[in-house]
């Protein structure tokens, strides 16, 4: 769901002596970095205007609400010149 609503992201994960460290990366140079210890909560950082870790935590919310992603069951169309399109009730998305 993240890559649809902000394609272009690249993803990591590591976990070193019980840290653990995840992180996004946009090439329009936005970026979050959240790490935690244990089962402390996680701290967050973000740089940048695409304010990565706000639209994951959206997306989260959203599905916690409703139990599933509006992508899941979206109708697709395929346009002729290429475009993918999906939608579900008023969610709309174009790849």
């Amino acid at each position: 769901m993240l890559d649809i609503t902000v394609p272009g992201i690249l993803y990591g994960y590591t976990e070193d002596a019980g840290l653990r460290t995840a992180w996004l990366a946009h090439p329009d140079g936005s970026w979050p970095r959240a790490t935690a210890v244990g089962s402390d909560p996680s701290t967050v950082h973000q740089w940048g205007s695409g304010r990565l870790w706000d639209t994951l935590d959206e997306i989260r919310a959203y599905w916690l609400q409703h139990g599933e992603l509006p992508v899941r069951g979206a109708h697709v169309l395929i346009t002729p010149d290429g475009r993918t399109r999906l939608a579900r009730g008023a969610w709309r998305a174009e790849l």
